[in-house]
């Protein structure tokens, strides 16, 4: 197990949101699924009770500890990409899967777990700084999902 493991509690569904996002994002994959061994607040002994995944990489351990926690925007995940195609990829698939569009590149997935989906053009706009980066925010603030080409031609000015 990894020595800093991101926790993500789920109501009921850790090991369906764990299989969505393996089969989504390069380098992600289920690694174990753990049964409670005896009943608990929010469930029975047999119920998968925890499921360590990684998202692109990064550990993760879903923990089915019931409704008593929601999520919010303070916690998501930042996926990078490279152009519009990628960006449109993963987007679809999280909103196209019973999530939500928000504004500026940030989305829901249908677990309610929050994602920016951040073209490296908006990230590279924003490290230089100055003029660039307000016209590439300027032009973000307007947006749902980020259109790449629009923060190419806002960079430019």
């Amino acid at each position: 197990m990894a020595k800093n493991t991101v926790c993500i509690w789920y109501d009921k569904d850790a090991e369906a949101a764990a299989r969505f996002y393996a089969e989504v994002f390069p380098g992600s994959a289920v690694t174990a699924v753990h049964h409670a061994p005896g009943d608990y607040p929010s469930g029975h002994e047999g119920d998968v009770l925890m499921v360590e995944f990684t998202v692109a990489g990064m550990p993760c351990l879903g923990l089915n500890g019931g409704p008593i926690f929601k999520h919010s925007e303070a916690f998501s995940f930042q996926i990078s990409t490279e152009d519009q195609e990628e960006t449109d990829r993963y987007w679809n698939a999280i909103v196209g899967n019973g999530g939500q569009e928000s504004e500026c590149g940030w989305c829901k997935d249908r677990w309610g777990i929050s994602w920016q989906i951040t073209p490296r053009v908006l990230m590279e706009a924003m490290a230089a700084g100055g003029n660039e980066a307000k016209r590439a925010f300027n032009a973000m603030m307007t947006m749902k999902k980020i259109d790449v080409a629009a923060i190419e031609a806002a960079r430019r000015g």
